[in-house]
């Protein structure tokens, strides 16, 4: 007998589904938490890097197309000189206009060499009304003003919670199924196949299920990072153009952004510092390797 009397069959399963979607569904009361969308940030980074042109007194100069540079980065071009005092206030507006509750960190880098000249979070801001570096001078050069949007907005929680509970009641139904069936079903030894796993220093890479062991942490990557990171565990210690990465790893994707490669990079950086044998060396004006064996 099931442990369930009312649930008879997994029949049952849409006229279950439908209720749980209307509850997902944001009512009234999660209208308030923030709408997410490429166009509308388009048009807050638009609105701030014309505010930042207008209050150093320019008024005329054409501000370039936003770009997405892969994931959750954008950034805008200024080759004009302007505030780094006035960004953190007008972004942040610009990001509330426009109804964006998600937090973010903010890189200024060079536009020669991607060198990062300044930064900060949104948390910097919000907190102190006031962030890192700000009052220093910025010499007149080219500039990328890049956000980088990340997990976990404010605007989420009620959601999250919604799909965990609903999750959690689904996953009771599966293992109902699952219990009647191990009465009918004769069990059979587990598959002996190995994963399709990548070793490099002291890290594993499982590239089917996209995880990454190091130190000790299994840490989950996107399909970008994997298809990435893959690439350099299959040719370790040896230098891979910029060309040759983008060809691999963005190529499906119809549109190559030289700055992709960067952004990534420095993500699987973040993500390998806790195995100090191995390292992605950039070689200025060619492309990256992946270094090995570095502790003896």
């Amino acid at each position: 007998m099931l442990a369930f009397p009312f649930i008879k069959s997994l029949r049952l399963v849409p006229f279950l589904a439908l209720p749980l979607l209307a509850w997902l569904l944001p009512g009234d009361a999660d209208k308030g938490e923030g709408v997410f969308s490429h166009e509308k940030v388009n048009l807050a980074l638009r609105r701030t890097a014309d505010g930042l042109l207008r209050i150093s007194g320019d008024s005329t100069s054409r501000i370039p197309a936003i770009e997405h540079a892969g994931g959750d980065t954008w950034r805008v071009r200024l080759e004009q000189p302007f505030g780094y005092e006035e960004l953190p206030a007008l972004l942040q507006s610009s990001f509330d206009l426009y109804g964006i509750r998600r937090p973010y960190e903010v890189m200024v880098r060079r536009c020669d060499d991607a060198t990062i000249d300044l930064g900060f979070h949104q948390k910097d801001f919000l907190q102190n009304k006031e962030v890192p570096c700000g009052g220093r001078d910025l010499p007149a050069a080219c500039r990328f003003i890049e956000i980088t949007f990340l997990e976990n907005g404010g605007g989420t929680s009620f959601l999250a919670g919604k799909i965990g509970l609903s999750m959690l009641f689904l996953a009771g139904l599966a293992g109902i199924w699952f219990f009647r069936r191990q009465k009918s079903v004769p069990v059979t030894p587990a598959s002996t196949g190995e994963t399709d796993w990548l070793t490099f220093g002291n890290s594993r890479l499982d590239v089917a299920g996209q995880v990454l062991v190091c130190g000790g942490v299994n840490q989950m990557l996107t399909f970008r990072e994997t298809k990435l990171l893959r690439l350099f565990a299959t040719n370790p210690d040896r230098l891979l153009e910029r060309d040759v990465i983008l060809r691999q790893v963005w190529a499906d994707e119809g549109v190559l952004v030289g700055r992709s490669v960067d952004v990534f990079v420095s993500r699987l950086r973040k993500k390998l510092a806790a195995d100090p044998s191995v390292g992605i060396a950039a070689v200025h004006g060619v492309g990256y390797r992946l270094e090995t064996g570095k502790l003896a």
